[in-house]
């Protein structure tokens, strides 16, 4: 049998087949095309056939691929001062211009259940209020494309993945096309990182290029460990899968500690509680005993300018080249990573009297904050050369986008919360239990980790951020109708 006939054969039973070699032919064609003609864009040519091939004949497929490519993106910057994460953000924006023309085509289809949540509602009511700030900002360019980005990451993440997710078995696709690279990535920084001995000082530069730096590196492998502790639960043990998932979960607390993050840290210890709230019906009640806590602090800091107190010594405050010294100076208040936040939080409540209704406008903090610095609180990194942002999301949104944007999303956030917990106790599959269970917690950990970060603007933590509360949606609407 001839090569023509046995390629003629296999296509025939598989009809796919075709693609494949097609794919191949094109690619080798482009490669060749491409340096014979120095058009090197034509190297990308078959990639983005295929993505269209997909996205027309079944974007679930490219929406997999999107969430294998989060863990490996990694930051580009482009002229103009624009940025761009590659390959997933890309990936995003055809997956939005997919979601459009899906709604668009078969719109009978669309769960209005979902979209009348509560929860919904409350993401909606933020995104209208955003709108809106947009129309006073003081860079109305950084703005709309603020807007923009938050767009598509409510349409991918939020309602496309209640679209995409809507059982256990779909979320379990979910936990194994993310798990896996983001185990690669592990792997690779953790095999260069001992090459450093896993020194503390070396640990930003063994990230790249999937990782900013150790804090996102460690955050985002925090943020997943529910769905892998949780899918360990579901899989029989002893099995292949279930032996796969252990070595995923030590992977991950070993690159969590190696990573020497303290937010992490205390975030992971801090979801252990919270899944006692939940499991004892408490979280309620914590949310009520965390606002009185909160308003008392602020009560406190407030009165008679006893935020003063909180002022840094300018000389002792230092960046520290061990992890244990670095632990005692936070202690002490003489961290330069805290203490460069605390003086960005004190220009934050001066932008947020002088502008408490509007704000100053999404996505505009680092362009107007110096204006309002005090110099007592100021250190060796206040001028901000990597052009970082507050450092604290709630902080960040009711400086751009006024008090009442940070209502509405405290609002969307404590909706999660309580939706959640309720869901979990009233859903009969034991499964889908156990989803709501890990979306709430990896939920929780990023919520607090935005109180010393900025991460929902990122790729790698947002994406997960939209995702849980769509799955918590899920859960709760599959709730409603067993009930029913």
């Amino acid at each position: 049998m001839s090569a023509f006939e046995q390629v003629r054969r296999s296509l025939a039973a598989h009809p796919h087949g075709w693609l494949v070699w097609a794919t191949g032919v094109g690619s080798i064609a482009a490669a060749v095309a491409a340096a014979l003609l120095e058009l090197w864009w034509l190297w990308a040519a078959p990639a983005v056939l295929l993505l269209g091939w997909l996205a027309a004949t079944d974007f679930r497929r490219l929406y997999y691929l999107m969430l294998a490519a989060i863990p490996l993106s990694t930051e580009i910057n482009l002229p103009g001062g624009l940025g761009t994460d590659l390959p997933s953000e890309p990936l995003m924006w055809v997956l939005t211009l997919v979601a459009v023309f899906w709604v668009a085509r078969h719109w009978r289809a669309v769960g209005q259940r979902f979209l009348l949540h509560p929860i919904t509602l409350a993401l909606l009511m933020h995104l209208a209020w955003m709108t809106l700030t947009c129309l006073t900002t003081t860079h109305p360019v950084v703005s709309l494309k603020y807007w923009l980005a938050k767009g598509w990451y409510v349409i991918v993440f939020f309602f496309l993945a209640g679209h995409i997710f809507p059982t256990e078995r779909d979320v379990r696709r979910l936990l194994w096309w993310f798990l896996v690279p983001l185990a690669l990535t592990v792997c690779v920084v953790l095999v260069r990182h001992a090459g450093k001995g896993f020194s503390f000082e070396e640990v930003n530069y063994v990230m790249g290029p999937f990782y900013r730096n150790h804090v996102t590196y460690a955050c985002i492998q925090a943020v997943f460990f529910p769905f892998v502790w949780l899918g360990l639960r579901r899989y029989r043990p002893y099995s292949r899968l279930w032996w796969i998932l252990v070595g995923g979960v030590v992977l991950l607390l070993v690159g969590i500690n190696f990573a020497y993050t303290r937010a992490a840290y205390v975030a992971l210890v801090a979801a252990v509680g919270v899944y006692g709230l939940v499991r004892w019906r408490l979280l309620p009640a914590a949310l009520l005993v965390v606002a009185l806590l909160l308003g008392a602090f602020i009560g406190v800091v407030v009165h008679r300018d006893n935020w003063l107190l909180f002022a840094p010594n300018y000389e002792r405050t230092i960046t520290h080249k061990r992890f244990d010294n670095l632990l005692e100076a936070t202690t002490r208040l003489e961290d330069i990573s805290v203490m460069e936040r605390v003086y960005r939080w004190v220009a934050a409540a001066y932008m947020i009297q002088e502008r408490p209704l509007m704000g100053f406008g999404p996505g505009t903090f680092y362009f107007n904050y110096q204006n309002y610095t005090v110099t007592r609180f100021r250190t060796y990194v206040s001028h901000n050369p990597e052009r970082s942002g507050i450092h604290n999301y709630y902080l960040m949104v009711a400086v751009e986008q006024g008090l009442p944007g940070l209502a509405f999303f405290l609002l969307f956030f404590v909706l999660v919360l309580l939706w959640g917990q309720r869901a979990y106790h009233r859903l009969r599959d034991v499964g889908q239990q156990y989803v709501v269970m890990a979306a709430l917690l990896s939920f929780v950990i990023i919520g607090l980790l935005m109180l010393m970060n900025d991460f929902v603007e990122t790729d790698k933590i947002g994406s997960l951020f939209f995702i849980c509360a769509a799955l918590v949606v899920n859960g709760s609407l599959q709730a409603i109708r067993a009930a029913e």
